[in-house]
C-alpha cells in the first residue's frame, strides 16, 4: 500500500496481521519477564539455603549396648562434628579397632568448597530473581538439581571409602568380607552397632529451597504458555 506525503509517495510494505501476532508471540517467549510470583519463590528459595551455613545437613547416630545414649555425627556443608564434644573421638576411637579410617574434617576437601557452591547458588537464584528472566530460572533449577544430586552420590562415595577401606594390618578386630559402610539414608546393623542416618534440618530446608524453585519455574512457564495462546488467539 502507499501513503501519500505532499507531493510524493511513502511505500510501506505491507505485514499481515497473524505475521505480526506471530513475531510479538516469538519474542515473549524469548525474553519476557518472569511473574512476580515466580520471582518471589525465587527470592525466599534462595535465602532458605543461607541456613544451611548454621544448621547441620545430615545426621549419622550409632547405638549399641555399651552405647545406649549412642555416639552422633553433625554433618554440615563446611564442617562435621560430634553430637556431644566426646562423640565424634569416641567414633574414631571404635574405627581403629576395625582398622577404619579416623574422620579428620580439616582434610575432607568437599568441606572446603561447599560453602563457595551453596553461596553461588544463593546468588544465582538472587540474581535470576532481580533480572527475572525466565532461561536464569531454569538455569539456577537445574544447577541446584546438579549439584543436590553430586552432592548425594558423593556422601555415599564417601561413606563407601571410609567403610570399605579396611587397614587389617593394624586393626584389633578383623573380620575379613566385613564392611562397615553406613547407609545414606536409613538403619543398617554393624556388627553390634546399629547405624542410622537421615536428612537433618539443613537438608529439609534445601529439599524445601528446590521445592519452591520447581513450583517457581512452572507457574513462569504456565504464564508463558497462557499468553503465547492469547497472543496467537488460540
Amino acid at each position: 500500500m502507499a501513503t501519500q506525503m505532499g507531493t510524493g509517495y511513502l511505500e510501506t510494505a505491507s505485514v499481515p496481521v497473524p505475521a505480526m501476532l506471530g513475531t510479538v508471540a516469538a519474542r515473549d517467549l524469548t525474553g519476557s519477564l518472569m511473574p512476580n510470583l515466580s520471582r518471589a519463590l525465587t527470592v525466599i528459595a534462595s535465602l532458605l539455603l543461607v541456613g544451611l551455613f548454621f544448621v547441620p545437613m545430615w545426621r549419622v547416630q550409632l547405638v549399641a549396648p555399651q552405647y545406649p545414649e549412642g555416639l552422633g555425627m553433625r554433618i554440615g556443608v563446611s564442617y562435621v562434628a560430634g553430637a556431644t564434644p566426646t562423640d565424634l573421638a569416641n567414633i574414631n576411637g571404635l574405627n581403629h579397632y576395625v582398622g577404619m579410617k579416623h574422620i579428620t574434617p580439616d582434610a575432607i576437601p568437599e568441606l572446603h568448597y561447599m560453602p563457595w557452591v551453596v553461596g553461588g547458588l544463593i546468588l544465582f537464584g538472587l540474581l535470576a530473581a532481580l533480572v527475572g528472566n525466565r532461561k536464569l530460572l531454569i538455569g539456577w533449577v537445574g544447577s541446584f538439581l546438579v549439584v543436590g544430586v553430586a552432592g548425594l552420590v558423593d556422601f555415599w562415595r564417601w561413606e563407601y571409602d571410609y567403610g570399605h577401606n579396611i587397614d587389617y594390618a593394624h586393626a584389633i578386630i578383623k573380620i575379613p568380607g566385613m564392611n562397615y559402610q553406613p547407609p545414606l539414608m536409613g538403619v543398617k546393623q554393624l556388627l553390634n552397632f546399629t547405624a542410622v542416618s537421615w536428612p537433618d534440618i539443613g537438608a529439609w530446608l534445601a529439599f524445601a529451597a528446590f521445592g519452591l524453585g520447581v513450583i517457581a519455574l512452572a507457574f513462569a512457564l504456565r504464564v508463558r504458555a497462557a499468553k503465547s495462546s492469547n497472543i496467537l488467539g488460540f
